[in-house]
C-alpha cells in the first residue's frame, strides 16, 4: 500500500511539474487574465472538434496561456492528463468489483492496461514540449503528435471493447461516459498541437 500511495504522490509530483512547465515566468506573479487571452482561446477553441468543451476546459487557464500556441497546446495536454489521471483511477476501481460478467471484467482489463498506456503517452508529451533538449523543432513535434494520437487510439479501443448489446449495462454506461469526455478532450489537445506544429512549417 505504501509503495501504491508512493507511486501516485510521484505522478502528483510529476504532474505539478508539467503545470509549472507550460506557464510563461510572468503568469506565475497573479497576473489576471485579459480579454486579449480569453479571445485567444475561443477562436483557438473554435478550430477543434469540440470547442465548447475546449474553451470551458481552458479558459480557466487564461492567465498562465497568455497568446501563446504554445502553451496553450500544454495546457490542454496537462488538463487531458489530469483527466485521464482520474478515469484510469476510476477503470481500476471499477476492475475490481464484484459481479463483473466475464466479458464486462475482460474490457474492464484492457481498458485498464490501455488508459495506462495513455497515461504514460501524454505524459512523455508534456515533458517533450517542456524540454525538447535541444531538438530539433519538427522531430519534438512529431514525437508529440505520435503519443498525443497514440492516446486517442487507446482511448477508442477502450470503448470499442463495450461495443454491441450483450455488453448494455451500468458497466457500459459508466465506461463509456468517462472514455467519451477524455477522448474528446485528447482530440482537442491534438488539435491545438497540431496548429502550434503549423506555425512553424
Amino acid at each position: 500500500m505504501a509503495a501504491s500511495e508512493a507511486k501516485d504522490f510521484a505522478a502528483i509530483l510529476l504532474f505539478s511539474l508539467a503545470i509549472a512547465s507550460c506557464t510563461s515566468p510572468s503568469s506565475a506573479l497573479g497576473d489576471l487574465p485579459n480579454g486579449n487571452s480569453t479571445d485567444f482561446i475561443k477562436t483557438s477553441c473554435s478550430k477543434t472538434i469540440y470547442p465548447k468543451l475546449c474553451f470551458s476546459s481552458l479558459s480557466s487557464h487564461a492567465t498562465a496561456i497568455q497568446t501563446s500556441p504554445k502553451h496553450l497546446a500544454c495546457t490542454a495536454l496537462d488538463v487531458t492528463l489530469k483527466n485521464a489521471r482520474s478515469v484510469s483511477a476510476k477503470m481500476v476501481n471499477l476492475s475490481r468489483s464484484l459481479g463483473l460478467k466475464p466479458r464486462e471484467a475482460a474490457a474492464m482489463q484492457d481498458c485498464v492496461e490501455l488508459l495506462s498506456d495513455t497515461v504514460d503517452q501524454l505524459r512523455r508529451s508534456i515533458a517533450e514540449m517542456k524540454d525538447p533538449k535541444g531538438r530539433d523543432f519538427e522531430l519534438m513535434i512529431s514525437d508529440v503528435q505520435t503519443w498525443a494520437s497514440a492516446a486517442l487510439t487507446n482511448e477508442d479501443t477502450c470503448s470499442d471493447g463495450f461495443a454491441g448489446k450483450e455488453m448494455d449495462g451500468k458497466v457500459k454506461t459508466v465506461v463509456r461516459a468517462r472514455i467519451v469526455t477524455l477522448s474528446h478532450l485528447t482530440s482537442n489537445a491534438l488539435a491545438l498541437i497540431n496548429a502550434y506544429a503549423s506555425l512553424h512549417g
